[in-house]
């Protein structure tokens, strides 16, 4: 008997599921708050040198001491960063961009005063990390998201050796206890070592929840519960920028918004351990006992009659098999390919994406609503894909998606400031489309490796993009060098990983490979054609977390088959799925 005749018997989407679904939506909603924090914790206001009082001087009003002892940029507006070492006020009112005696301008010397209007305090103004110091402010978003990169691995391996539920719990405790001694730092390197830890303990609360819905939940449900889950990502981006508007002092918001893992540390004590998960651990009885608590709650009252502990173990039965390691995805020629452009493909991806959530400022639209907009764009845009991908195809949809992005990243560039509208429409018009090959490329990636090696390609993939998501903060460091040169390498890096997308094979219409001969003869063969088997519904969860074994382990050519048959049907979870984000993502 395989697991999904088991969730037959239980009613694979009763009462038990949703209730479990809508708990599970509450680690997805505080996912993204803390991949996109950064925004507001971290922004950096406008600001100008501190000026030191003139005694002797009373018939000038402050303005005009301003104004009288700050340069001017080429643009004509004050130098954030310089300051004139005795005030020019021969310059007031002057405003063509009149440097003055370049001889007698220097870094500011006390400080600097910030524009408090938007944000109340943030780390850059807590620590002065502005001007020669504002690397250090963005580096503050690349080690969370390498905090995130070891926590995907840690915490994927955990939960393979100890459970679900278990570990999604000690996740939320870690995300909860580093996320306030983040809040309660006293200097910058504490808080950025509290910061990457948490940002360790929010991998694992992203990857857990993901596989603890999907094991639970029967096959025809899984689009449905994909398009939940996959919301909740986006009612958390959008929540964030309330919470930030509402609350404008760092701290503050950093405990408001890591306060609401105490909801999901109250949600784990509710929900169940995989069944699945038990089952391949040879814990017959514990999966027994959650498989009748769920069978009694959909009414399904005779379901201890008809399947015993006895029949629950012939699921588990484990023959010696071949394994396969990480090598493997580079040892042969098609699947070096397939490795060498997903892997590009996807650093375009989750470049481009977090290049763009991470930028809300120099729109017309204050970063708040940017990023409120950011988000609600996300939503039209993974249904959209969900619409569309069958019908033009995951190569076209993965390839033209991140070129349509790449080009409005570039044409975004070229508008003059003065269209702030404008702008900020083909931004957000941009946002989406990044959002809709973030989309596809799980499906698509999944349904390019076989089998054999699903689990271990789409690792690869995944941390290919932590460390792009890492590296796209530090990009946009170069804008003091060219203000143009951050877009343009967001939109070069988008349009040749779009283009490389068009090196990869089709896969609409194609049964999926199972094993490496698969990928290296003719898959096209393997055509499906007809309509009622849904061919275009075959794919499996992202980062391959729903195989029941690691791909390191041995299985059985009966549990290799059957472990792909229910990855065919599962793919619909992460069609609509943000990443892990996010983040998965």
């Amino acid at each position: 008997m395989r697991f999904e005749e088991l969730l037959e018997e239980v009613d694979g989407f009763g009462k038990y599921q949703v209730l479990m679904l809508f708990m599970l939506c509450v680690p997805r909603l505080i996912i993204p708050m803390h991949f996109l924090l950064h925004n507001f914790i971290s922004a950096s206001p406008s600001h100008h040198c501190a000026i030191p009082a003139l005694p002797g001087i009373s018939n000038i009003s402050q303005d005009e001491v301003v104004h009288g002892s700050l340069p001017r940029e080429q643009d004509g507006m004050l130098s954030p960063c310089k300051m004139f070492s005795w005030p020019h006020f021969h310059l007031r009112g002057n405003s063509s961009g009149d440097m003055g005696n370049a001889s007698s301008i220097q870094n500011c010397q006390n400080g600097w005063v910030y524009d408090h209007s938007q944000f109340a305090s943030t780390t850059a103004t807590e620590w002065d990390l502005v001007c020669e110091k504002k690397s250090l402010n963005q580096v503050i978003a690349t080690f969370f998201f390498l905090g995130v990169t070891i926590g995907s691995v840690l915490f994927g391996y955990l939960s393979d050796r100890f459970g679900r539920r278990m570990i999604l719990l000690a996740s939320f405790f870690v995300a909860l206890f580093f996320g306030t001694m983040a809040a309660l730092s006293v200097s910058y390197v504490m808080f950025v070592i509290m910061r990457t830890l948490c940002g360790v303990g929010i991998a694992g609360v992203s990857i857990i929840s993901l596989i603890l819905g999907v094991e639970w939940i029967d096959v025809k449900h899984r689009t449905f519960c994909g398009t939940i889950s996959s919301i909740s990502w986006s009612l958390g981006y959008t929540l964030l920028a309330l919470m930030a508007y509402l609350i404008r002092t760092w701290r503050w918001l950093l405990l408001a918004v890591n306060s609401l893992c105490l909801l999901g540390i109250i949600v784990c004590w509710w929900l169940p351990e995989s069944a699945r998960w038990l089952l391949t651990k040879k814990e017959v009885k514990a999966a027994h006992d959650y498989l009748s608590r769920c069978a009694k709650v959909n009414g399904k009252t005779d379901f201890h009659s008809r399947v015993s502990p006895e029949v629950l173990q012939k699921v588990v039965s484990v023959e010696e098999s071949r394994a396969y390691f990480y090598w493997h995805l580079v040892k042969s020629p098609k699947m070096r390919k397939i490795t060498i452009c997903s892997s590009i493909v996807w650093f375009g991806v989750a470049f481009t994406y977090y290049g763009l959530s991470l930028n809300i400022s120099g729109f017309s639209l204050d970063p708040y609503l940017t990023h409120f907009m950011f988000g609600a764009i996300e939503i039209p845009a993974k249904l959209g894909v969900y619409f569309v991908l069958d019908h033009i195809g995951r190569r076209h949809c993965q390839a033209w998606s991140l070129i349509a992005a790449g080009s409005l990243i570039a044409l975004n560039a070229a508008i003059p400031a003065a269209y702030g509208h404008v702008r900020s429409v083909v931004a957000i018009l941009g946002k989406g489309f990044s959002e809709a090959s973030f989309t596809t490329v799980f499906l698509y990636t999944a349904e390019l490796y076989p089998t054999v090696l699903r689990q271990s390609g789409m690792g690869c993939c995944s941390f290919v993009a932590r460390l792009a998501s890492s590296t796209a903060p530090l990009i946009m460091l170069l804008d003091d060098t060219w203000k143009y040169l951050p877009p343009l390498i967001f939109s070069i890096v988008a349009g040749v990983s779009g283009m490389v997308a068009f090196l990869l094979t089709e896969t609409t219409n194609v049964q999926l490979p199972e094993t490496i001969e698969d990928i290296e003869g003719d898959r096209n063969k393997n055509c499906i054609c007809t309509q009622d088997q849904e061919p275009n519904a075959e794919g499996v969860i992202a980062l391959g977390l729903m195989n029941q074994m690691s791909t390191d382990a041995s299985l059985s050519p009966e549990q290799e088959a059957n472990n792909d048959n229910d990855a065919k049907q599962r793919h619909q979870t992460t069609l609509l799925a943000n990443g892990t984000g996010p983040s998965a993502c």
